[in-house]
Protein backbone atom coordinates (compact mmCIF):
# COMPACT_ATOMS: atom_id res chain seq x y z
CA UNK A 1 0.00 0.00 0.00
CA UNK A 2 1.03 3.34 -0.87
CA UNK A 3 0.50 4.56 3.31
CA UNK A 4 3.34 1.96 4.15
CA UNK A 5 5.34 3.29 1.47
CA UNK A 6 5.54 6.48 2.55
CA UNK A 7 5.44 5.96 6.26
CA UNK A 8 8.86 4.20 5.57
CA UNK A 9 10.33 7.17 4.02
CA UNK A 10 13.03 9.44 5.72
CA UNK A 11 10.79 12.54 4.97
CA UNK A 12 7.43 11.11 6.83
CA UNK A 13 10.03 10.69 10.24
CA UNK A 14 11.93 14.06 9.46
CA UNK A 15 8.14 15.84 9.40
CA UNK A 16 6.94 13.61 12.31
CA UNK A 17 9.92 14.72 14.74
CA UNK A 18 9.39 18.62 13.54
CA UNK A 19 6.24 18.24 14.34
CA UNK A 20 5.92 16.38 17.48
CA UNK A 21 8.95 18.23 19.17
CA UNK A 22 7.23 22.20 17.90
CA UNK A 23 4.27 20.45 19.81
CA UNK A 24 5.41 19.75 22.63
CA UNK A 25 7.86 22.50 23.27
CA UNK A 26 4.67 25.15 22.68
CA UNK A 27 2.79 23.04 25.00
CA UNK A 28 5.67 22.99 27.49
CA UNK A 29 5.87 26.54 27.47
CA UNK A 30 2.24 27.22 27.83
CA UNK A 31 2.71 25.12 30.91
CA UNK A 32 5.68 27.16 32.05
CA UNK A 33 3.81 30.40 31.93
CA UNK A 34 0.96 29.32 33.78
CA UNK A 35 3.61 28.18 36.59
CA UNK A 36 4.94 31.73 36.67
CA UNK A 37 1.39 33.28 37.08
CA UNK A 38 0.00 30.92 39.39
CA UNK A 39 2.84 29.08 41.50
CA UNK A 40 2.12 25.68 42.28
CA UNK A 41 -0.71 25.25 40.40
CA UNK A 42 0.46 22.55 38.51
CA UNK A 43 2.53 20.56 40.98
CA UNK A 44 -0.49 18.21 41.85
CA UNK A 45 -0.75 16.92 38.33
CA UNK A 46 2.88 17.96 37.32
CA UNK A 47 3.40 14.43 36.47
CA UNK A 48 -0.07 14.08 34.36
CA UNK A 49 0.27 16.50 32.54
CA UNK A 50 3.94 15.77 31.58
CA UNK A 51 2.27 12.37 29.81
CA UNK A 52 -0.91 14.90 28.39
CA UNK A 53 1.98 17.10 26.93
CA UNK A 54 4.16 13.95 25.62
CA UNK A 55 0.89 12.55 23.98
CA UNK A 56 -0.92 15.57 22.54
CA UNK A 57 2.59 16.21 21.28
CA UNK A 58 3.02 12.83 19.16
CA UNK A 59 -0.96 12.77 17.78
CA UNK A 60 -0.21 16.19 16.70
CA UNK A 61 3.00 14.79 15.06
CA UNK A 62 1.27 12.43 13.11
CA UNK A 63 -1.71 14.24 11.91
CA UNK A 64 0.53 17.04 10.19
CA UNK A 65 2.91 13.87 9.23
CA UNK A 66 0.37 11.56 8.21
CA UNK A 67 0.32 10.71 4.47
CA UNK A 68 -2.12 11.95 2.33
CA UNK A 69 -3.29 11.96 -1.08
CA UNK A 70 -0.77 14.26 -3.29
CA UNK A 71 -2.39 17.31 -4.63
CA UNK A 72 -2.12 20.62 -4.76
CA UNK A 73 -4.34 23.68 -5.25
CA UNK A 74 -3.45 26.80 -6.64
CA UNK A 75 -5.03 30.13 -6.34
CA UNK A 76 -3.08 31.88 -9.27
CA UNK A 77 -3.73 30.54 -11.43
CA UNK A 78 -6.82 28.89 -10.61
CA UNK A 79 -6.07 25.16 -11.15
CA UNK A 80 -4.95 21.59 -9.67
CA UNK A 81 -2.57 18.92 -9.62
CA UNK A 82 -2.67 15.63 -8.69
CA UNK A 83 -0.53 12.50 -8.55
CA UNK A 84 -2.35 9.57 -8.25
CA UNK A 85 -1.94 6.05 -8.55
CA UNK A 86 -4.29 4.31 -10.92
CA UNK A 87 -5.45 3.53 -14.21
CA UNK A 88 -4.69 6.35 -17.04
CA UNK A 89 -8.15 5.40 -18.23
CA UNK A 90 -10.25 5.51 -15.75
CA UNK A 91 -9.59 8.95 -14.80
CA UNK A 92 -12.40 11.81 -15.22
CA UNK A 93 -11.66 14.10 -18.40
CA UNK A 94 -9.53 14.07 -21.11
CA UNK A 95 -6.42 11.90 -21.77
CA UNK A 96 -2.72 12.66 -23.14
CA UNK A 97 -1.09 10.07 -25.09
CA UNK A 98 2.83 9.77 -25.84
CA UNK A 99 3.58 9.18 -29.41
CA UNK A 100 6.48 8.75 -32.19
CA UNK A 101 6.74 11.53 -34.60
CA UNK A 102 5.54 8.81 -37.26
CA UNK A 103 2.39 8.48 -35.60
CA UNK A 104 3.25 4.64 -36.03
CA UNK A 105 0.13 2.43 -34.57
CA UNK A 106 1.00 -1.26 -35.57
CA UNK A 107 1.24 -3.33 -32.41
CA UNK A 108 3.17 -5.25 -31.65
CA UNK A 109 5.50 -5.22 -33.99
CA UNK A 110 6.49 -1.48 -33.63
CA UNK A 111 4.57 0.03 -30.68
CA UNK A 112 4.80 -1.95 -27.36
CA UNK A 113 1.81 -4.19 -26.60
CA UNK A 114 1.98 -2.78 -22.82
CA UNK A 115 2.45 0.65 -23.89
CA UNK A 116 -0.45 3.25 -22.98
CA UNK A 117 -0.60 3.94 -26.59
CA UNK A 118 -1.57 0.17 -26.99
CA UNK A 119 -4.31 0.93 -24.45
CA UNK A 120 -5.60 3.66 -26.30
CA UNK A 121 -5.93 1.17 -29.09
CA UNK A 122 -7.35 -1.56 -27.14
CA UNK A 123 -9.96 0.72 -24.86
CA UNK A 124 -11.60 3.76 -26.62
CA UNK A 125 -11.08 2.15 -30.43
CA UNK A 126 -11.62 -1.09 -29.14
CA UNK A 127 -8.98 -3.22 -31.01
CA UNK A 128 -10.02 -0.70 -34.56
CA UNK A 129 -6.41 -0.26 -36.04
CA UNK A 130 -7.63 1.23 -38.99
CA UNK A 131 -10.11 3.27 -37.88
CA UNK A 132 -7.71 4.72 -35.07
CA UNK A 133 -5.59 5.52 -38.10
CA UNK A 134 -8.18 7.44 -39.89
CA UNK A 135 -8.71 9.65 -37.00
CA UNK A 136 -4.77 10.51 -36.89
CA UNK A 137 -4.99 11.01 -40.62
CA UNK A 138 -7.63 13.48 -39.91
CA UNK A 139 -6.02 15.24 -37.05
CA UNK A 140 -2.55 15.77 -38.42
CA UNK A 141 -4.05 17.04 -41.58
CA UNK A 142 -2.17 20.72 -42.10
CA UNK A 143 -0.13 19.77 -39.78
CA UNK A 144 3.88 20.48 -40.76
CA UNK A 145 5.65 18.26 -41.99
CA UNK A 146 9.32 17.15 -40.76
CA UNK A 147 10.45 15.23 -44.23
CA UNK A 148 9.76 11.19 -44.84
CA UNK A 149 12.01 7.83 -44.58
CA UNK A 150 13.13 6.88 -47.73
CA UNK A 151 12.98 3.52 -49.37
CA UNK A 152 16.39 2.57 -49.28
CA UNK A 153 15.79 3.18 -45.13
CA UNK A 154 13.59 0.25 -45.35
CA UNK A 155 11.71 1.27 -42.17
CA UNK A 156 8.41 -0.71 -41.58
CA UNK A 157 5.14 0.90 -41.12
CA UNK A 158 4.76 4.25 -41.25
CA UNK A 159 6.65 6.92 -43.61
CA UNK A 160 5.83 10.39 -42.59
CA UNK A 161 7.27 12.03 -40.08
CA UNK A 162 6.12 15.72 -37.88
CA UNK A 163 7.23 17.95 -36.04
CA UNK A 164 8.16 17.05 -32.27
CA UNK A 165 5.49 18.40 -30.12
CA UNK A 166 2.77 17.94 -32.85
CA UNK A 167 -0.38 17.24 -31.42
CA UNK A 168 -3.05 15.17 -33.16
CA UNK A 169 -6.73 15.28 -30.88
CA UNK A 170 -8.82 12.47 -31.20
CA UNK A 171 -12.25 12.10 -29.97
CA UNK A 172 -13.65 8.74 -30.26
CA UNK A 173 -16.09 9.24 -27.65
CA UNK A 174 -18.69 12.01 -27.20
CA UNK A 175 -16.98 14.99 -24.82
CA UNK A 176 -13.27 12.73 -23.90
CA UNK A 177 -10.48 13.68 -26.02
CA UNK A 178 -6.95 12.08 -26.62
CA UNK A 179 -4.32 14.36 -27.21
CA UNK A 180 -1.60 12.31 -29.05
CA UNK A 181 1.51 14.30 -28.83
CA UNK A 182 4.40 13.40 -30.40
CA UNK A 183 7.54 13.86 -28.39
CA UNK A 184 9.63 10.38 -29.55
CA UNK A 185 11.99 10.36 -32.68
CA UNK A 186 11.26 7.37 -34.95
CA UNK A 187 14.72 6.20 -36.95
CA UNK A 188 14.65 3.53 -39.39
CA UNK A 189 15.09 0.27 -37.17
CA UNK A 190 11.65 1.84 -35.34
CA UNK A 191 13.43 2.69 -31.75
CA UNK A 192 12.07 5.51 -30.46
CA UNK A 193 14.42 8.20 -28.85
CA UNK A 194 13.91 11.09 -26.53
CA UNK A 195 15.82 14.15 -24.70
CA UNK A 196 14.60 15.76 -21.65
CA UNK A 197 15.04 19.54 -23.42
CA UNK A 198 12.66 17.97 -26.59
CA UNK A 199 9.90 16.73 -24.16
CA UNK A 200 10.30 20.06 -22.68
CA UNK A 201 9.52 21.58 -25.74
CA UNK A 202 6.55 19.22 -26.54
CA UNK A 203 5.08 19.51 -23.16
CA UNK A 204 4.87 23.44 -23.77
CA UNK A 205 2.79 22.25 -27.29
CA UNK A 206 0.77 20.00 -25.54
CA UNK A 207 -0.68 22.76 -22.83
CA UNK A 208 -1.11 25.05 -25.88
CA UNK A 209 -3.53 22.56 -27.52
CA UNK A 210 -5.17 21.34 -24.06
CA UNK A 211 -5.81 24.97 -23.44
CA UNK A 212 -7.21 25.68 -26.61
CA UNK A 213 -9.73 22.25 -26.87
CA UNK A 214 -10.26 20.62 -23.28
CA UNK A 215 -12.71 23.78 -22.42
CA UNK A 216 -11.43 23.67 -18.91
CA UNK A 217 -11.85 19.96 -18.18
CA UNK A 218 -9.61 17.71 -16.24
CA UNK A 219 -6.46 16.30 -17.68
CA UNK A 220 -4.90 13.13 -17.13
CA UNK A 221 -1.30 12.21 -18.07
CA UNK A 222 1.17 9.21 -17.68
CA UNK A 223 4.34 9.65 -16.34
CA UNK A 224 6.67 10.60 -19.37
CA UNK A 225 10.11 9.30 -20.74
CA UNK A 226 9.63 5.91 -19.78
CA UNK A 227 9.53 2.73 -21.87
CA UNK A 228 10.57 2.95 -25.59
CA UNK A 229 11.60 6.60 -25.05
CA UNK A 230 14.63 5.04 -23.67
CA UNK A 231 15.28 7.97 -21.57
CA UNK A 232 14.52 6.85 -17.82
CA UNK A 233 18.45 6.71 -17.07
CA UNK A 234 18.82 10.77 -17.51
CA UNK A 235 15.33 11.29 -16.28
CA UNK A 236 13.86 8.87 -13.85
CA UNK A 237 10.14 8.61 -12.78
CA UNK A 238 10.68 11.23 -9.60
CA UNK A 239 11.92 13.79 -12.13
CA UNK A 240 9.54 13.23 -14.82
CA UNK A 241 6.88 14.06 -12.54
CA UNK A 242 8.50 17.07 -10.98
CA UNK A 243 9.30 18.05 -14.84
CA UNK A 244 5.89 17.36 -16.26
CA UNK A 245 4.13 19.71 -13.15
CA UNK A 246 6.74 22.36 -13.44
CA UNK A 247 6.14 22.98 -17.22
CA UNK A 248 2.16 22.72 -16.68
CA UNK A 249 2.53 25.60 -13.74
CA UNK A 250 4.67 27.87 -15.76
CA UNK A 251 2.24 27.57 -18.95
CA UNK A 252 -1.03 28.50 -16.68
CA UNK A 253 0.91 31.31 -15.46
CA UNK A 254 0.98 32.99 -18.84
CA UNK A 255 -2.79 31.91 -19.10
CA UNK A 256 -4.59 29.30 -17.20
CA UNK A 257 -4.58 25.26 -19.34
CA UNK A 258 -7.12 23.79 -17.19
CA UNK A 259 -9.05 23.12 -14.49
CA UNK A 260 -7.21 20.08 -13.30
CA UNK A 261 -3.74 18.17 -13.89
CA UNK A 262 -3.89 14.10 -13.04
CA UNK A 263 -0.39 12.53 -13.43
CA UNK A 264 -1.25 8.72 -13.19
CA UNK A 265 1.42 6.49 -12.29
CA UNK A 266 1.30 2.88 -12.68
CA UNK A 267 1.70 0.94 -9.07
CA UNK A 268 4.77 -0.77 -10.51
CA UNK A 269 6.24 2.83 -10.55
CA UNK A 270 4.57 4.05 -8.00
CA UNK A 271 6.36 2.07 -5.27
CA UNK A 272 9.86 3.63 -6.48
CA UNK A 273 8.01 7.71 -5.98
CA UNK A 274 9.07 9.29 -3.03
CA UNK A 275 5.38 10.86 -2.63
CA UNK A 276 5.75 13.38 0.20
CA UNK A 277 9.39 14.53 -1.46
CA UNK A 278 6.41 15.50 -4.27
CA UNK A 279 3.91 17.19 -2.68
CA UNK A 280 6.63 19.41 -0.60
CA UNK A 281 7.89 20.34 -4.48
CA UNK A 282 4.41 20.90 -5.70
CA UNK A 283 3.56 23.25 -2.87
CA UNK A 284 6.48 24.58 -4.08
CA UNK A 285 5.47 25.65 -7.02
CA UNK A 286 2.97 28.22 -5.58
CA UNK A 287 3.80 31.42 -6.12
CA UNK A 288 5.78 33.65 -3.88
Amino acid sequence: MRITRDLKKRRFWAKLSTQTFAAFGLLSAGAGVTDALIPGSLAPVGGFLLIAVAIASVIYGLIRAWPRPVQQSYSSPSTEIYITEGDLFGQDGHVVIGMTDTFDTAIPHIIDQNSVQAQLLKRAYLGDTQRLDDDLNKALEGKPSAGAFQPADSKPGKQNRYQLGTVAVLEPAIRKLYFCVAYTKMNKRNEARATVDGIWRCLNSLWDEVRARSNGEPVSMGVIGGGQARISQHLPPQDAVRLTAMSFMFASREERVTSRLNIVVRPEVARDLDMLELQAFLKSLRPS
